[in-house]
């Protein structure tokens, strides 16, 4: 858990720095690729950590995570420039590729499915804590200190996680079967999911969809991805076995947790846009508005992870509350900034409740499906293609936003807060709602398919 809060800390800290960190390198126009650089290589090399916990163990490769995150987050606290910060930022992306995967694999080595759902509540503890104290150190620590501040934090508790896992999990079990790492197969890997997050981060924003850049990604995506589905098909040993992507539990379970994540990234980007400019708060108001969103897939994952404790029709509890979800997310499309405001925020956190718990129950059913030795690429195919959901869906309700709301493609959001018609602007967040409820209904739909399998007792 120490391992997931330097991972959880660093998707919460930096977003509220980022104003004064664009300030103080004199770099506005590169400010967006803090957050790209990072997403793009933790996303392209979280599968190639679970192939390589199989193959290596799960405390080298842990051990590995943490330190280059550590390194990363020393370098960026160090750049002197945008672009070296960005590049900074790359290589703690690299490094924080494996901590989330790595930490759910690890608690499945050591413990039942029943007692992975009881420490869900620990682990929602660890989010929540990154949730409430991220934007909050952010601004502070930028705001009245120095912004490399938010970087040098990730320092001792790198420490702390690398003191722990280097000494305990010497204990941990080692599964005897071999594995190769299918190296072609991961460069077809990173280079098809890099240019598609590549071209899903400029569309829309810094360029037209249909421009040639865009399109040339796209593209690019398309044809090596296109490669690397090819080499799962005829490889020996593919990165990802067929196997595991066969299996209609892993299939059911990531396509939910896909549309669940996205639908939650997504509406963590845009609501505070639709609370500022069609509701009329201030940035700070907003920012406290916006906590019944974060606070709820902390409650759901708790009800979720308790209810797969208790109940052997643990699917119920889930599927009761996405439908809350899409209820609520109705009532945020129909009636918008009509609500009274203490309504919009039961809606909020009723519809971040449901998707707050998929995320346990995805984790543990795919766990709970495939064998001891593949446990480490399971569950980093999830993360890697919730990641890839996400980056889809943000990518969908940014062109609603921006493309309905400002009129062209190219804007952006400042611009937009400043000068859009606060009308034409709910208009484009009740398309964004709408899309939202789609997302919402293919989640339930794909967690209605996902076979309730009995837990198992003790990991082989």
């Amino acid at each position: 858990m120490a391992a997931m809060l330097l991972a959880a800390l660093d998707q919460t800290i930096v977003a509220t720095a980022m104003p004064t960190i664009g300030l103080d390198l004199g770099d506005a126009a590169h400010l967006p690729w803090i957050v790209t650089a990072y997403l793009l290589a933790s996303t392209a090399v979280t599968p190639l950590y679970g192939k390589l916990s199989d193959i290596h163990g799960r405390r080298v490769m842990l051990l590995i995570a943490i330190a280059v995150f550590s390194l990363g987050s020393l370098a960026c606290a160090l750049a002197p420039t945008m672009i070296a910060l960005a590049f900074a930022r790359a290589i703690q992306g690299i490094g924080g590729g494996g901590l989330i995967a790595l930490s759910q694999t690890i608690l499945a080595d050591i413990m039942t499915p029943r007692e992975r759902a009881g420490y869900q509540v620990y682990i929602a503890g660890v989010f929540a804590t990154a949730s409430v104290a991220g934007p909050l150190l952010g601004g502070v620590l930028s705001q009245h200190l120095h912004w490399s501040l938010i970087f040098w934090i990730n320092l001792p508790i790198g420490f702390l996680a690398f003191w722990l896992t280097n000494d305990k999990l010497k204990l941990l079990p080692r599964h005897g079967r071999r594995h190769r790492l299918d190296y072609a197969g991961a460069l077809l890997l990173v280079v098809s999911s890099t240019t598609l997050l590549l071209a899903l981060s400029r569309g829309g924003v810094q360029d037209p969809w249909l421009s040639a850049p865009v399109l040339g990604l796209l593209g690019a995506a398309l044809v090596f991805g296109g490669a690397f589905v090819a080499r799962l098909l005829t490889a020996r040993e593919p990165l990802i076995p067929t196997a595991v992507l066969a299996n209609r539990i892993v299939a059911c379970a990531t396509l939910a947790a896909c549309f669940a994540m996205g639908t939650f990234i997504g509406l963590t980007i845009y609501v505070p846009i639709f609370l500022e400019g069609v509701v009329g708060l201030s940035a700070s108001q907003s920012g406290l508005a916006l906590v019944p969103l974060m606070i709820g897939t902390v409650t759901g994952a708790t009800l979720s992870g308790r209810s797969m404790l208790y109940f052997r029709h643990y699917k119920r509890v889930p599927l009761a509350m996405m439908v809350g979800s899409l209820v609520a997310c109705l009532t945020l499309a129909v009636y918008g900034r009509d609500l009274p405001f203490w309504l919009m925020e039961v809606a909020l956190a009723f519809l971040s409740i449901g998707l707050g718990t998929i995320l346990p129950l995805s984790t543990i059913t795919i766990q709970n499906a495939v064998a001891p030795d593949q446990l480490g690429i399971a569950t980093a195919a999830m993360n890697f293609f919730r990641s890839l959901g996400g980056a889809l869906i943000v990518a969908l309700f940014g062109t609603l936003v921006l493309g309905a709301a400002a009129g062209q493609t190219g804007a952006d959001i400042a611009g937009l807060l400043r000068g859009a018609d606060p009308a034409l602007l709910a208009g484009a967040f009740r398309a964004v709602f709408v899309a939202a409820c789609l997302c919402l209904l293919m989640a339930l739909a794909f967690l209605a398919l996902l076979e309730e399998r009995p837990l198992g007792e003790r990991p082989k």
